[in-house]
């Protein structure tokens, strides 16, 4: 008896497909890099410029310093989050670990829920990204959204308040200071015109800040708030597993045969 292999159907943009079939699709095309799920809808960007690409660095370099400085925290690129129904893509994250008290889960090869922090890399304000992708990001709790506008030269800082969107202002210094992650401080034109020496000079400085500092100490509080919790779990199994069992005398009478 001959057996037929399963035939999977490749992912087509425009399709309508729950997130389980559009998982099951793409972990059938390994050659396929990038696609996601928003609003029910497969999105299969098209091949990305050389300016998207050298920004998508710059934002990569920025993020990832601030991680590296900060324990607890964990940057990454284009990785499938399991996110409400749906499965984007963002180009950049960061996020708290699970065990430092982030909002998010790890179950199996993807994150679950919503990373603190998302970036974009767009085209221009009509993208996407800043529609149905923003939308989505609000409803499932990514609390601050970079957006990057090629087009406009423009950065574009949400903060989840209240649960919609609110653009974060500039200072009169030029900066953007993040609320969810003390420290991480954006100079906006240098960011735009690729000036990243100047860009990691101004993030270094929000690394020196004294918020910055009690962030760290924060999320190490938390870490060890953790591993005692799991600790008081482990002892308390082993304490029951290890007590004698103790048997109540019975004070009934035997019944004669």
């Amino acid at each position: 008896m001959s057996s037929v292999a399963e035939s999977v159907e490749p992912l087509v943009a425009g399709d309508k497909l729950t997130r389980e079939e559009f998982l099951r699709r793409w972990e059938a095309m390994p050659h396929l890099k990038r696609a996601e799920l928003i609003g029910g809808i497969v999105y299969m960007p098209s091949p990305l410029s050389l300016k998207h690409g050298a920004t998508d660095t710059r934002a990569v370099t920025w993020l990832g310093t601030y991680a590296a400085f900060t324990p607890g925290c964990e940057g990454g690129t284009n990785t499938t989050w399991l996110m409400a129904e749906d499965a984007p893509q963002p180009d950049v994250h960061l996020w708290i670990l699970p065990e430092y008290g982030g909002q998010a889960r790890l179950r199996g090869p993807y994150p679950r829920g919503a990373p603190e922090l998302a970036t974009e890399i767009c085209l221009s304000s009509t993208a996407y990204d800043l529609h149905q992708k923003k939308d989505l990001y609000r409803s499932a709790g990514v609390i601050e959204y970079v957006a990057v506008l090629l087009r406009e030269r423009e950065v574009r800082w949400h903060r989840l308040v209240g649960g919609d969107y609110e653009l974060l202002s500039v200072s009169p210094q030029g900066l953007i200071r993040s609320v969810i992650f003390p420290g991480l401080w954006l100079e906006v034109q240098p960011f735009i015109e690729g000036d990243m020496r100047r860009v990691l000079e101004t993030l270094h400085r929000g690394l020196q800040s004294p918020e910055h500092a009690a962030f760290v100490a924060e999320l190490a509080r938390r870490k060890s708030q953790s591993a005692g919790s799991t600790l008081s779990v482990t002892e308390g199994t082993e304490t029951r597993a290890k007590r004698p069992i103790s048997r109540k005398a019975s004070n009934g009478k035997r019944k004669k045969k």
